[in-house]
């Protein structure tokens, strides 16, 4: 008898727990047509079942959505996010943290390509 009324107990603080964290409504789907290429680029069919494409998009969300609340804890000691506390929570995992770096300088490349090609623009119209 002990055993059903702790039960009930335990079943009403789950559900005030989960009435107490904000819940966030998102729209679904928004990456499914990439996710369906990168899963066909990895092997997968061309047209996997929308479940699965469905799946795959609530895991990456869901992970996604816990790096950035960790990185954004990381960061709240100095009030600003910044791309080197993503780089902190993913540093053991060498080929994450090696395709961050790169993409990341990559992105500075492109920044910097683009800033050359304003500053010609810019002398053209002036000689013109």
């Amino acid at each position: 008898m002990s055993n059903s009324a702790s039960g009930s107990s335990s079943k009403t603080r789950v559900g005030l727990s989960q009435q107490s964290e904000p819940t966030f409504k998102r729209k679904r789907a928004v990456f499914q047509k990439d996710l369906q290429h990168m899963m066909y680029g990895f092997g997968d069919d061309p047209n996997p079942l929308p479940e699965t494409v469905a799946l795959v998009e609530d895991i990456v969300v869901e992970y996604v959505t816990d790096l950035v609340h960790k990185a954004q804890d990381i960061a709240s000691k100095r009030g600003k996010l910044l791309t080197e506390d993503f780089l902190y929570l993913v540093r053991k995992d060498a080929p994450k943290f090696n395709r961050c770096t790169e993409l990341l300088s990559m992105n500075e490349e492109l920044k910097q390509a683009r800033k050359a090609f304003e500053v010609d623009e810019e002398k053209l119209a002036t000689i013109e």
